[in-house]
């Protein structure tokens, strides 16, 4: 019924139509924000009210949602205190709509440049709203692109939207093939690289889901816990790319890499086993390693 009603308006009341159907989640979003940044403001000033257990890293004192999914934006402004920045450019894929996002805060304001994609079209249409609204004349800052990320289109991608040689950040989070993407990559060299991990993998393995050129988390198993790669195997990959490991959101979604030349005298390499958070999610609950079980018959390889 949405799609017929959206067909037969014209494209401003579409618009407008599609901004009031996305009102709820904006009012949860909106209440996510105002509480992350009460407990940022509480642990900056009671800080040794928290068990240590809970602070891996430096990276977790500066956690703070502006339009992140946790705290992602404070991990990144943190960061990039640390280890600088060049020209302000990012990319992202794997952004939803645009709205909950790493790049997002980057974008609106602190006035960088990006790439993002998804591979939901409709996704992106809510986001070239969402960004023409938001940034108004300076909107073309971001590319918006509707694209199915494999490892062997990713570059050609990149390169096609102009990206080559050294940005700032790179941000993946396709809940599939994020580590052979990540491998395959070798046209731009982050500063920064924020990938997703699979909790449910632990940190000892460095295993990762099988490479599929069509991966669809969403078919592949119904608990939903088979995607992505353990924290031990991307970890792995980011040694090899010359990135340490500087650590995890308290959620246990996101792991931040550095790139070793800037991080030198800055940022301190940790385990995976130091950096490991359990994820919480809001709609699968609260999943540890022992979750594993319930996806080992799965194929995984070994990296």
């Amino acid at each position: 019924m949405k799609k017929v009603l959206k067909a037969l308006l014209p494209p401003k009341w579409r618009t407008i139509l599609e901004t009031n159907l996305g009102m709820p989640r904006r009012i949860f979003v909106l209440e996510k924000q105002v509480r992350l940044l009460a407990q940022q403001t509480a642990l900056s000033h009671y800080a040794g009210q928290v068990p240590q257990g809970r602070l891996k890293s430096p990276l977790n004192q500066h956690e703070l949602k502006v339009f992140s999914q946790n705290g992602e934006d404070g991990i990144l402004l943190y960061l990039f205190s640390l280890v600088g920045v060049t020209d302000r450019r990012f990319i992202e894929f794997g952004v939803g709509d645009g709205m909950e996002c790493n790049g997002a805060h980057l974008a609106i304001h602190c006035g960088w440049h990006g790439l993002m994609m998804d591979c939901v079209e409709s996704n992106i249409a809510c986001a070239r709203s969402f960004y023409a609204e938001r940034l108004g004349p300076a909107a073309p800052a971001i590319e918006l692109a509707s694209c199915f990320i494999t490892a062997e289109n990713v570059n050609e991608t990149f390169r096609s939207h102009g990206f080559e040689g050294e940005i700032d950040l790179l941000s993946i989070d396709i809940d599939g093939n994020d580590y052979w993407v990540w491998k395959a990559i070798d046209c731009v060299t982050p500063r920064v690289v924020v990938v997703e991990y699979n909790a449910c993998l632990g940190f000892t393995d460095p295993i990762t889901v099988t490479y599929d050129p069509t991966f669809n988390r969403f078919e592949k198993h119904p608990s939903l816990l088979y995607f992505g790669a353990s924290l031990s195997a991307l970890t792995k990959l980011a040694q090899a790319k010359g990135y340490l490991l500087a650590g995890c959101d308290q959620h246990g979604v996101n792991a931040f890499f550095v790139r070793e030349d800037v991080a030198a005298g800055k940022l301190e390499a940790l385990t995976p086993e130091q950096a490991f958070f359990p994820l919480q999610d809001r709609l699968l609950g609260l999943i540890t390693p022992a979750d594993f079980r319930r996806i080992e018959d799965m194929t995984f390889e070994t990296v």
